[in-house]
């Protein structure tokens, strides 16, 4: 077989700015550089996972965690510290990604971490915080969580937090505000959160935060007529029944929602997976009598270990925690680039990985099958250990994957097409965790003042479906047609697509225009032809592409950025899969990767370009940088490789 990753003669001119057409040995040596440090990255078990970045509420919220529970010691709390001032920016505050402005309960928890660890309010980076805050609104503007976290300590009064009863896991699943109305991510931080918002508990911090408040101006409560008057006035009467709240009932509810918490913990500790159920589990656990030493809470403790990052820096060790971590994706996505970068199936590389991947298939039920009771189980999830929560997106890239590795996976990927065709939503579309998890209400809650609590279907989602069933010869099929009209009709008016998990139309765009390709949708289909038209608008004078995240809350954002190497393959993949791959716009975004390719083989990104809730949290994940761009430049230079073989034969 022949290496389309060879290098040709000129492979060894040196790599300047694009100034147009990049020349295809240039191309092909940076393909190969990517892909050989790709597969240096492979773990001895097949897996590949990079990092996955977040913001500082991470490192401050396990400190408070651990001065909660009595065990922060004093070179854990050093070593986050100094991780934590890294972070800070000019203006005294934090930001809840790189480049983006200063965020109040970011801020605001930073702050209060970095008084466990004795830096003196007068300190000038303590002062600028300090000062950053109040002039944000102090301690009463901050989100409910952060000022959660202050009543877990007496600076918050419980009585001025929104009530969660925990008598919500009583209700049936039909109900309305059901804990299963909420998704995946929500619900498991709702029902522990409860628990501790029952007890009221209040510890010692050591210190007050008196410099941290300000004035607060009196607030009006919503119209009753109003939505969101209604329900904050329904919080109030829930409030009131949190006053009272004693007997039977309570006891009862309590119980039950314990039980609930402690039948999703995951094998390693975890509860999802991820940072805010976990931490709240652990504490609503220990307050209802657990002690440090109980099985289930050790393992949650030990489970913490493994999401820590430890490094050295001139400064000195820090620590910092990952919010959640993604070998299955990062695995599939590796798989993935190494096949478009020329690796044959059946090279080791892919089948060790292939058998990793099929070990980690799920075979049991979630609670995605309180909405899909007959659904057959199959499918992948995110984490290592997170078998409770198998999803969509995941499932659809390991499908694709596995078909790359060169050995029979016949069995497992029929049971995650069964259950891919079984978890679409009524709508046609896909979300990533839950079908028809809509309830769009529950977002004016008080208490969900921060980031998505629904799980609705998405573009990008659907599109990674799609892509996937038609792979597996779905196109025709009444679920793919249903799937395609409904990504036809989530098409923005300027021909873009919004990125639900990944930053943002360029992302969507990225995910929509390859699936509707694959499954059957002609190149010149006027919906194609506008997402071109929007992509090549918006590539940037360098030849790369980029979006800030700010494009989730100002829509001046859409679209512009400093070009990035996970964004411009995105924006090269939907060209090369819409017939632009040869053109002088796809040119200049493979000159652009050339020439900011790093001599080992990868990029330098500091910007984050994955999404946790829009507008309000967001991920760097330490593989986008790499694998999006193998897929962009195997793609392509395949492309051009097979076009230039085609004029011969002619």
């Amino acid at each position: 077989m022949t290496d389309l990753l060879s290098p040709e003669p000129t492979a060894s001119a040196s790599i300047g700015p694009p100034t147009g057409a990049d020349p295809s040995g240039t191309a092909r040596e940076a393909l190969r550089r990517a892909r050989d440090h790709l597969l240096g990255l492979q773990d001895e078990a097949g897996w590949w996972k990079g990092e996955l970045a977040t913001n500082v509420t991470m490192d401050a919220e396990d400190l408070l965690l651990r001065q909660f529970l009595g065990i922060r010691t004093a070179e854990q709390t050093s070593e986050s510290a100094r991780w934590i001032r890294s972070q800070q920016r000019s203006d005294g505050s934090w930001a809840t990604f790189h480049g983006g402005p200063g965020d109040l309960s970011t801020t605001i928890e930073a702050y209060v971490a970095l008084r466990l660890a004795d830096d003196p309010p007068e300190a000038p980076h303590m002062a600028a915080a300090a000062r950053f805050v109040r002039a944000q609104g102090g301690l009463a503007a901050s989100r409910v969580f952060t000022r959660f976290w202050l009543a877990l300590f007496g600076h918050w009064p419980w009585s001025r937090l929104p009530a969660i009863p925990p008598e919500l896991v009583l209700l049936p699943s039909w109900m309305p505000f059901n804990i299963y109305d909420f998704a995946c991510w929500a619900r498991q931080t709702i029902v522990p959160l409860s628990i501790v918002r029952a007890l009221r508990p209040v510890r010692d911090l050591g210190f007050a935060v008196d410099e941290l408040r300000t004035a607060a101006p009196a607030t009006r409560p919503p119209q009753l007529t109003s939505r969101s008057g209604l329900l904050y006035r329904l919080d109030r009467l829930a409030n009131g029944y949190e006053r009272i709240a004693r007997g039977p009932v309570r006891r009862h509810a309590l119980r039950r929602a314990a039980e609930w918490v402690v039948a999703r913990q995951e094998a390693d500790g975890s509860w999802g997976g991820i940072q805010p159920p976990w931490v709240y589990s652990l504490m609503a656990l220990h307050l209802l009598g657990y002690p440090l030493n109980h099985p289930v809470l050790r393992a949650g403790l030990t489970g913490l270990d493994g999401f820590t990052v430890r490094e050295q820096t001139p400064d000195g060790p820090v620590r910092r925690l990952e919010a959640c971590q993604s070998p299955v994706w990062d695995t599939a996505l590796a798989v993935i680039a190494l096949s478009d970068a020329g690796l044959p199936a059946g090279h080791p590389a892919l089948v060790q990985a292939g058998d990793w991947l099929l070990d980690e298939e799920i075979q049991v039920r979630g609670d995605w099958a309180v909405r899909r009771p007959h659904t057959p189980v199959g499918g992948w999830a995110f984490e290592f250990d997170n078998d409770g929560y198998a999803d969509t997106d995941d499932t659809a890239e390991v499908i694709m994957a596995l078909r790359r590795i060169g050995v029979p996976v016949e069995p497992a990927v029929l049971r995650a097409t069964r259950w891919l065709v079984g978890m679409q939503c009524r709508d046609g579309g896909w979300a990533a965790f839950d079908a028809d998890n809509t309830r769009a209400v529950l977002g004016d809650l008080p208490f969900c003042d921060f980031g998505e609590v629904i799980d609705p279907p998405s573009a990008d989602v659907t599109a990674h479906i799609v892509e996937a069933l038609a792979a597996e010869n779905f196109t025709g099929t009444v679920p793919l047609r249903r799937a395609v009209h409904w990504l036809l009709r989530a098409q923005e008016p300027d021909g873009s697509w919004f990125g639900r998990w990944g930053a943002n139309h360029v992302y969507g765009t990225g995910a929509a225009v390859p699936a509707l390709v694959a499954a059957g949708l002609p190149a010149g289909h006027p919906a194609i032809r506008r997402a071109v038209d929007w992509l090549l608008a918006h590539q940037n004078p360098d030849g790369g592409w980029g979006e800030d995240l700010r494009s989730y809350r100002d829509p001046a954002w859409i679209g512009r950025g400093e070009s990035t190497a996970s964004q411009t393959a995105w924006a090269l993949l939907a060209l090369h899969a819409a017939g632009h791959g040869a053109g002088e716009p796809a040119s200049r975004g493979v000159g652009w990767l050339v020439a900011s390719q790093r001599p080992d083989g990868g990029w330098d990104e500091p910007h984050y370009t994955g999404t946790g809730f829009p507008g309000d949290f967001y991920i760097n994940y330490g593989l986008y940088r790499l694998v999006f761009p193998i897929s962009a430049l195997g793609r392509i230079l395949a492309a051009r490789t097979d076009e230039a073989e085609a004029t011969v034969t002619r």
